[in-house]
């Protein structure tokens, strides 16, 4: 079967992205539910996940901490992966605030 996420990059991995990359996969195929990947901003994090997507040849859902950055890993996945789709969703809201019950009012917030 031919992989479905063909990684497209001007440059391959470098520094400590190959390390990063080997352990990342070996963990997931290991069955580990969660891996964390630690770096400095512009140490090429967002590479670093695309290799990984496409040495699994698996969908991943990236989330990320805000709106800003959201749009920028959308357009550098996009970019990694120009045969593949790659969708972003921004909420609506400008914060979260969880559903909240308080007993002594038997309110639901």
């Amino acid at each position: 079967m031919a992989n479905s996420f063909r990684l497209k990059a001007p440059f391959p991995p470098s520094g400590d992205q190959p390390r990063a990359i080997q352990e990342i996969v070996e963990s997931i195929q290991a069955g580990n539910r969660f891996t964390t990947l630690l770096g400095a901003t512009g140490t090429g994090k967002t590479f670093t996940v695309a290799s990984v997507i496409a040495q699994l040849d698996r969908p991943a859902l990236v989330l990320g901490p805000n709106k800003t950055l959201v749009a920028q890993l959308c357009s550098e996945f996009r970019e990694f992966f120009p045969n593949n789709a790659v969708e972003y969703f921004v909420s609506y809201y400008d914060y979260y605030q969880p559903e909240a019950y308080i007993a002594n009012t038997d309110t639901f917030i």
